[in-house]
């Protein structure tokens, strides 16, 4: 599994009142595609994933990374602080 493609959870002001939409940030490698991104998620996390919405970073600190909002189904989570 390609878990290590996907760098790490973005939580912002933003990002934390998406939660609240079952939608949930992640900052993953440009390599991925949307299908490869929820093919991920839902194995990693055991979630269904009904949408992602992708786009690149412009910085250059960021490097060659993409941010994305997946969308969970009703009834699934991803458990931030455990």
């Amino acid at each position: 599994m390609a878990i290590h493609l996907v760098r790490n959870i973005v939580l912002t002001e933003k990002s934390v009142r998406l939660i609240e939409n079952n939608q949930y940030t992640f900052d993953v490698s440009c390599k991925l595609t949307k299908p490869q991104i929820k093919k991920i998620i839902e194995t990693f996390f055991k979630v269904k994933v009904i949408s992602i919405n992708t786009h690149k970073l412009t910085s250059k600190t960021k490097g060659n990374l993409k941010r994305v909002i997946i969308t969970l189904k009703n009834g699934f989570s991803i458990p931030l602080f455990s």
